[in-house]
């Protein structure tokens, strides 16, 4: 199962008059968890458990 950790209402309310096409919340949905993916290894490699948002 792909747990969403995106709101698809708030994406469509940030659009304003804008259409968002089905896909988009998927694919937006994964390059977060990449960003997420890769903070958690910055502060690996800093030695912290912490993620920041110098990390992105």
């Amino acid at each position: 199962m792909n747990e969403s950790i995106i709101v698809k209402s708030k994406i469509k309310e940030l659009a304003g008059d804008y259409s968002v096409s089905s896909d988009f919340a998927d694919v937006l949905n994964a390059k977060v968890k990449q960003l997420v993916q890769d903070a958690i290894k910055r502060a690996e490699a800093n030695n912290r458990k912490t993620i920041m948002g110098r990390d992105l």
